[in-house]
């Protein structure tokens, strides 16, 4: 991944995703050679008002590294304030997420709402690259309604950024339809600063068309990887060596789906471990052999000992 100011090994780079990213996927993901990974997206305004769940989106820890850490508002002044008392944490980029779609964060002015501003990203790019001991990057749409991720590219570029990530659709697609991939290509040539392509990469061969047909300095994947932290794997061996490796047995996803849960009781307790852990194994368990009746089970199961036990007895069945 070409990013100059970044000691990153390999193509890919882990997406924000609200919910998913958080401390026991990351360390997942990062057993798998996922270069920089993103953490959950964390509101300036509540980390204003000093809000105590925002601090445990942020909790970094070293072998993570590099992290980004991913922030979202509207308000310049807000964002600069946040971005000065973060000096001496534990991240490696700070990104600023302007390709949200969520209408809770859209009505509030933030995530994609910025693209509609130009003046505006101006400001808030300025406000926080001149506050900022770390790079920073931008993460974009295709547009909002309108498709305009060139024009805000180079604005974004123009007040100061050293990287953008480009998601191929507008906000009103959300994540329905195909992602656009000529709008990355097209911002990819029209700025100096390198840009990560994102949106639509499942496979080896979605990660292979990508970088081919847009020239991206790397590769952003997100839900491709939910469940499937191997697709990390799988694309930067191809890009190393130009071979392709196997794809996990059923028996290997098993195991890491265990693994997953086990993170999540330590950093979340047995409750509210069991709880998220559901759609994760949801996830993992995706297309194997008897996985529906499994999965009824696992979102039945009333304790982290019975969800553990299912499945347990469900790789036993397998081998």
């Amino acid at each position: 991944m070409n990013l100059k100011k970044l000691n990153i090994e390999g193509e890919v780079a882990l997406g924000p995703m609200a919910g998913v990213t958080d401390r026991a996927f990351r360390e997942i993901v990062k057993d798998f050679g996922c270069g920089l990974m993103f953490t959950e997206m964390v509101s300036a305004k509540a980390f204003y008002y000093e809000d105590k769940k925002t601090k445990e989106i942020m909790h970094i820890e070293d072998f993570e590294k590099p992290v980004g850490l991913q922030i979202f508002g509207h308000e310049p002044e807000i964002m600069a304030h946040m971005v000065e008392n973060l000096q001496d944490f534990n991240h490696d980029v700070l990104d600023i997420n302007m390709g949200c779609p969520a209408p809770k964060i859209v009505k509030n002015g933030d995530g994609s709402a910025l693209m509609k501003d130009l003046k505006l990203i101006d400001a808030i790019v300025k406000a926080v690259v001149f506050k900022s001991n770390k790079p920073v990057s931008v993460k974009i749409r295709k547009g909002f309604a309108e498709v305009n991720a060139v024009e805000v590219a180079k604005v974004i570029e123009q007040a100061g950024a050293d990287f953008i990530t480009v998601h191929g659709r507008t906000r009103d697609q959300f994540y329905a339809g195909k992602a656009d991939w000529d709008i990355i290509r097209d911002v990819k040539k029209a700025v100096s600063i390198p840009v990560i392509g994102n949106g639509d990469i499942f496979t080896l061969d979605d990660a292979i068309r990508m970088k081919e047909h847009t020239g991206v300095d790397g590769l952003m994947v997100a839900r491709g990887v939910q469940g499937n932290p191997w697709l990390i794997k799988e694309i930067n061996a191809y890009f190393r060596t130009g071979k392709r490796i196997e794809g996990p047995s059923p028996e290997e996803r098993i195991r890491v789906a265990l693994k997953h849960l086990e993170l999540l009781l330590k950093y979340k307790g047995d409750r509210r471990g069991m709880m998220e852990m559901r759609k994760h194994a949801a996830w993992y368990l995706k297309g194997l052999h008897g996985s529906s009746k499994v999965k009824d089970q696992l979102n039945q199961a009333v304790s982290s000992e019975e969800m553990i036990g299912l499945m347990m007895n469900f790789l036993e069945d397998l081998k």
